[in-house]
């Protein structure tokens, strides 16, 4: 797979290092990836990976932009409210980077139809706030055996983690939790988003490129207000119903 001499110039940086390379540049050109949600954390997410020269994108959102999302949400401008979310955002990635081709699904991810979305792609990133989708993509990615880079946030919180096959997501949460909260219930800072998004694009350039050690089984935590970051290993469940085969 050849560099046109736009690309060569664009990808420059990631040329040089000794991680990356001609060989990375090549697996992230030739890569597809699923974006579930299109919001706080796919939308950095989303930028960062198209910027890298991520071959395929694939955006999955079914909602429209509302100006309560431009304080976070850094792909929209205040002209895209009223637009349907993967709409406005591949435009502005397509305007970033042309050598990245995107696809938009305006879909609410459930078991139905997670499944074609998910085996079509070579890694996925959910940064939603449903734990319904969350558990339909999870359970996609196990059947598909697609890795899967999981990111959250709330208030001044946030958490990155990689599943590959077992442990799952849902040997993290194996139920919804009872006072589930969602960013629009207890807010959360704008540029939380950035950093946690920017962690989920990260970890899923280093899985194509095979650069470092992922996330994998493990669960990063970040604390913006106390500025402390913490890592903990996720316990495979023998009895999870996606995973374990029980």
């Amino acid at each position: 797979m050849s560099f046109t001499d736009d690309e060569v110039e664009r990808y420059a940086r990631h040329l040089v290092l000794r991680e990356v390379g001609g060989p990375g540049q090549q697996r992230l050109k030739a890569a597809s990836v699923l974006i579930v949600g299109a919001g706080g954390l796919g939308a950095p997410a989303a930028l960062y990976l198209a910027a890298a020269g991520v071959g395929r994108i694939v955006l999955a959102d079914p909602d429209v932009v509302d100006s309560s999302n431009l304080q976070r949400q850094v792909i929209y401008a205040d002209a895209d409210v009223g637009r349907l979310k993967v709409e406005a955002a591949a435009e502005r990635l397509r305007g970033l980077n042309p050598h990245v081709h995107v696809d938009c699904a305006p879909l609410h991810l459930e078991r139905c139809n997670a499944g074609p979305l998910v085996a079509g792609v070579d890694l996925v990133l959910d940064g939603t706030d449903d734990f319904a989708t969350r558990f339909a993509v999870n359970a996609a990615c196990v059947q598909h055996e697609r890795t899967l880079v999981s990111g959250a946030i709330g208030r001044w919180t946030g958490q990155v983690g990689v599943f590959r096959g077992r442990p799952c997501y849902r040997c993290l949460v194996p139920e919804i939790p009872p006072e589930a909260e969602t960013c629009s219930a207890v807010g959360v800072v704008g540029a939380l988003a950035g950093v946690v998004g920017s962690m989920m694009a990260l970890e899923a350039i280093k899985l194509i490129t095979s650069a470092g050690d992922p996330l994998a089984g493990r669960l990063l935590i970040y604390d913006a207000l106390a500025a402390e970051t913490r890592t903990v290993r996720i316990g495979a469940d023998p009895e999870c119903e996606v995973c374990g085969g029980g």
